[in-house]
């Protein structure tokens, strides 16, 4: 299993590389378009490589999916805290009902009863 990960993951960085490789020519960056850029102090352009403007893209477009789907799970991992908070409660009640429910037995029974 291990040997196909590290197959697969070699295939995707021959696949950059690919891509970087074809995608090489230089591209502008605009922050804002020409017509507002009197209006807005830090209106400028930038040149990069396209294959550098893909690969941020998509870095960018993972980390904002990443973080949205950490909000959208918030509601899930709160009830689950909540569950489990109150399952170590119950654990203990138990713990206690049997113990007090076993006081002033014999130790053999007292296990007997627990394991029932």
């Amino acid at each position: 299993m291990r040997f196909i990960k590290y197959l697969f993951l070699a295939a995707v960085a021959v696949v950059l590389v690919f891509v970087a490789l074809a995608n090489r020519a230089a591209v502008t960056l605009n922050v804002v378009p020409e017509s507002f850029a009197n209006f807005v102090p830090f209106g400028g352009s930038i040149s990069l490589p396209l294959f550098v403007v893909i690969f941020v893209s998509i870095g960018v477009g993972l980390l904002l999916g990443f973080i949205w789907e950490w909000i959208r799970e918030w509601k899930h991992r709160s009830a689950v805290r909540k569950e489990h908070k109150q399952v170590v409660r119950l654990e203990r009640e138990v713990a206690r009902l049997k113990s007090e429910k076993n006081e002033g037995k014999d130790d053999v029974l007292a296990l007997l009863d627990d394991a029932s």
